[in-house]
């Protein structure tokens, strides 16, 4: 005999919803009352690179920050593995805008990484040495442990991006959040944040990434999300990163448009 979803007990349901790593059910961000983003909604499979790809001005950093109860919702509401943001939110790391980040703050590398672990060390308690251990293996793990003890205005763009990277990492989280990640980074940067990325993939963790480059979405991305004020179209990157979807998401900009067809279109005859 069949049973329907809604017959089941609600411990069933609770169950296959903790398995959702994010959810997000009709999401508006308003800014003196102008939707910034519109009746957003998707759910994102667990253990997948999903990218976020939109325009200038599609609303994808509002809505990390609205996932992350940084700005306020209009309407909507949003579940991290089932849960609210603010009960799971142990289970999310952030790599913010490098251009958001106070580069001045008289902090080093060390010392930002090692904040990621400070809901584990907990407010004004010393910091131990197994922790800076951790951090240290995170900062190897990105390659700059060489870079500990400089002062982060000191570190290049890319050293930046790995240290903040490497605060995520040392979180241990299970689901990242990452706000365009390979702005402004060297080949050598984009590269080790890639196989970072398919690690952590591999270790069944779920990464949500902002991206701009279109032509390296289908190489870098399981899954996708066509953003532009609301969602155009989410699903497996070959089902959704099509010609007719990137249109509609990014009308009529068709010279960036038709650098990535062609570059889809290689990779398909090279298959």
């Amino acid at each position: 005999m069949n049973i329907s979803e809604s017959s089941l007990p609600d411990q069933q349901n609770d169950a296959s919803t903790a398995e959702i790593p994010l959810s997000v059910y009709d999401l508006t961000v308003a800014y003196h009352r102008k939707p910034v983003i519109w009746d957003v909604s998707f759910d994102i499979p667990p253990g997948k690179l999903i990218g976020i790809i939109g325009p200038n001005g599609a609303g994808k950093s509002t809505l990390l920050k609205a996932i992350m109860d940084l700005i306020p919702k209009a309407s909507g509401r949003v579940q991290v593995f089932g849960k609210s943001y603010q009960k799971n939110r142990q289970r999310v790391g952030y790599v913010p805008q490098r251009e958001s980040v106070d580069w001045d703050f008289p902090v080093d590398a060390l010392d930002v990484v090692t904040m990621g672990l400070y809901k584990e060390i907990g407010w004004c308690l010393p910091v131990r040495k197994k922790h800076k251990d951790r951090a240290m293996e995170a900062l190897n793990r990105v390659g700059i442990a060489d870079y500990a003890r400089r002062q982060i205005s000191q570190l290049s763009g890319g050293q930046q991006q790995r240290t903040f990277l490497a605060r995520a990492l040392v979180q241990n989280a299970d689901l990242y959040l990452m706000d365009e990640p390979f702005a402004a980074v060297d080949a050598a940067t984009e590269k080790a944040i890639v196989q970072i990325l398919q690690e952590m993939k591999e270790s069944g963790k779920t990464a949500l990434v902002i991206h701009h480059d279109l032509q390296t979405v289908p190489e870098y991305f399981d899954y996708v999300i066509l953003l532009n004020m609301r969602v155009i179209d989410h699903g497996l990157t070959a089902d959704v990163f099509t010609p007719e979807n990137l249109q509609k998401t990014y009308g009529g900009r068709l010279t960036l448009l038709e650098e990535a067809t062609e570059t889809m279109r290689r990779r398909e005859q090279s298959l």
